[in-house]
């Protein structure tokens, strides 16, 4: 039987994105020394205005990636508002990333570019 997933939205810029490309879309890159943080965000209008406003802005583009991770794995991860009421997102430690990936549900899909 498969497993309950939840879709989760990821803005990124190009750097990011071209590193889930080499990775044949199944898994996102390392944290960098000063990203102890990775960000999952909860819907796609949070995910559009954060790559547009933030992304753009601060990398020259801006992407939205959409994918599945296992339900019952990302129980351990409350959902944090970061702001408004449909602001949410998971934190997920860097040192928990691989096991994050191991836990994706398909591959990661590319849906939104913004310049």
């Amino acid at each position: 039987m498969d497993k309950p997933t939840t879709e989760l939205w990821r803005p990124t810029g190009p750097a990011e994105l071209e590193l889930v490309r080499r990775s044949g879309w199944r898994a996102w890159p390392p944290r960098l020394p000063d990203q102890p943080i990775f960000y999952p965000v909860l819907n796609e209008d949070y995910a559009v205005k954060i790559a547009r406003d933030w992304n753009v802005r601060f990398d020259g583009a801006g992407y939205v990636t959409r994918f599945r991770v296992e339900t019952a794995f990302l129980d351990r991860y409350p959902v944090r508002q970061a702001g408004g009421e449909t602001i949410l997102e998971l934190w997920v430690p860097a040192e928990e990333l691989d096991e994050f990936n191991a836990h994706l549900v398909g591959k990661i899909e590319f849906v939104h570019e913004f310049r």
